[in-house]
């Protein structure tokens, strides 16, 4: 902590501001305050800006609805196949949050898929960022009832107010037109504007009979490609290698 009494008040004031002190306010203390008392005031403005990451980071993980808690440190990156435009690293860095890029991550059941992009989201949470996470199964059905309820326009804006929406299980159960006409407005809305991550089992010339409209298909495929990096996980299936009753 410097002593210096200008750049105490340069450091002060530059908190005070980031916690919506008012200016009239922030100027009145700086003219009569001292230096002991600038230091302990830094201090306590450092443990007050710890305290509300700390909540607002609770927060994010709370509102994203994950089912489970994953995070990188035991997952194998070694059947991963990453594009030649983003290599791990990059892909950790969560740089493609702010350039509104999508991940989608295809592979075999039991290959990683949901787990990476699990502790892509909880790492996003805990860097700040305000996150989804449905599965398309869920994410419908919400869209659905908002509908009905006649608040779906609510709905769609609580999607656009985060940064990432992840989009779990694409391709295991097909969707009427309905339910890919209201998905295709969330990707649409996302498009250049968010960021998306996406696991499924289907590789895009099969996602046709998923949206019961090849047109339908095609146009979710186009807004989803145009931004997007697709990582493979591979067929192994890790839930199967290491199932309980493969105890012997």
């Amino acid at each position: 902590m410097t002593t210096d009494k200008n750049e105490l008040k340069s450091a002060v004031e530059t908190k005070l501001k980031k916690m919506f002190f008012s200016a009239p306010v922030i100027n009145n203390y700086m003219q009569r305050v001292s230096v002991n008392e600038l230091k302990s005031l830094e201090q306590l403005l450092d443990e007050e800006q710890q305290m509300r990451t700390v909540a607002r980071r609770a927060r994010f993980l709370k509102s994203a609805n994950f089912p489970v808690m994953k995070t990188f440190d035991e997952y194998d990156f070694s059947n991963l196949i990453f594009p030649n435009k983003l290599g791990q690293d990059e892909m950790l860095s969560l740089d493609f949050i702010d350039q509104h890029k999508t991940l989608v991550f295809f592979g075999g059941c039991g290959s990683g898929k949901t787990h990476a992009m699990t502790a892509l989201g909880i790492k996003a949470c805990n860097s700040d960022y305000k996150v989804k996470f449905f599965t398309l199964t869920s994410l419908v059905m919400y869209l659905k009832n908002a509908k009905a309820n006649g608040t779906l326009e609510r709905a769609y804006k609580i999607l656009q107010n985060v940064n990432l929406l992840c989009i779990d299980e694409f391709g295991y159960l097909p969707l009427d037109l309905e339910s890919g006409q209201l998905l295709f407005t969330v990707i649409s809305n996302a498009y250049e504007r968010q960021s998306l991550i996406i696991t499924t089992n289907l590789p895009f010339n099969d996602w046709g009979p998923l949206f019961s409209d090849d047109q339908l298909a095609a146009a979710i495929i186009d807004r989803i490609v145009h931004y997007g990096h697709l990582i493979k996980t591979g067929s192994r299936d890790w839930r199967l290698e290491h199932a309980l009753m493969n105890d012997r």
